[in-house]
C-alpha cells in the first residue's frame, strides 16, 4: 500500500480551500490523535482544545506538506509536538542521568502473572509522573525510538531510555496494586 499517495486527493483538496475536504481530514484522523493527546497530557479538557489547534496547525500549513511520509504522519508529528510544549510549558520535569549511569535493556521480558484489562492499565498509564508517561507514550505507543524522542523534548538518549525504564517500573509496581485494591 502507498501509505505517502494515502489521502492525497484529500489533502489537495484541503489546500483548495474545500470545506468538505478539511472535515473528512479531520474526521479521518481526529480520533486517534485525540487519544494520543489524551495520554500524553491527561485531561481530556487539554486533549480536546490540543486537537482543535493542532488541526489548525495542520490546515495553516498545509501547503508545506510534501508527500514525503503519510498525511497521518505528518499529522501525528504536529500533535505529538503541540502535546511535547503544553507540557514543557507546565514545567514537565526529567531527570538527567549521566550516560555511564545506567543501561537499560530494550527487550527485557515482561511477564504478566494474572490477565489486565485495558482500563486498568490506562488507569496505571495515568498515573504516571508527567516526564515518565509521555516518554513512555511516545516509545511504546506512538512507535519513535529513544534518539527521537531526546531529540524531542531536548534530553538525552540516556534520559529517554532511563524514564522509560523507571516508567516501566512503576507501571508494574501500579499494576500490581491496582488488581488488590479492586477486590
Amino acid at each position: 500500500m502507498d501509505y505517502v499517495g494515502t489521502h492525497r486527493e484529500i489533502v489537495e483538496r484541503c489546500r483548495q480551500g474545500e470545506r468538505h475536504a478539511q472535515f473528512e481530514l479531520y474526521r479521518l484522523y481526529s480520533q486517534a490523535m485525540y487519544n494520543i493527546c489524551l495520554r500524553m497530557v491527561r485531561s481530556e479538557a487539554d486533549a480536546e482544545d490540543l486537537l482543535q489547534n493542532s488541526f489548525i496547525d495542520v490546515f495553516t500549513n498545509l501547503n508545506s506538506f510534501r508527500f514525503e511520509s503519510s498525511i497521518g504522519a505528518w499529522i501525528k508529528r504536529i500533535v505529538v509536538n503541540n502535546c511535547i510544549n503544553f507540557l514543557k510549558k507546565r514545567r514537565l520535569a526529567f531527570s538527567e542521568l549521566n550516560d555511564n549511569l545506567m543501561h537499560v535493556p530494550d527487550d527485557a521480558p515482561e511477564p504478566t502473572e494474572y490477565p489486565l484489562s485495558v482500563d486498568t492499565v490506562h488507569q496505571a498509564i495515568n498515573q504516571l509522573p508527567d516526564g515518565y508517561r509521555v516518554v513512555f507514550s511516545l516509545y511504546l505507543l506512538e512507535g519513535y525510538d529513544h534518539q527521537e524522542i531526546g531529540e524531542i523534548l531536548g534530553i538525552s538518549e540516556a534520559t529517554s531510555k532511563s524514564q522509560y525504564s523507571r516508567a516501566r517500573k512503576k507501571l508494574k509496581e501500579l499494576l500490581h496494586v491496582l488488581p488488590q485494591e479492586a477486590e
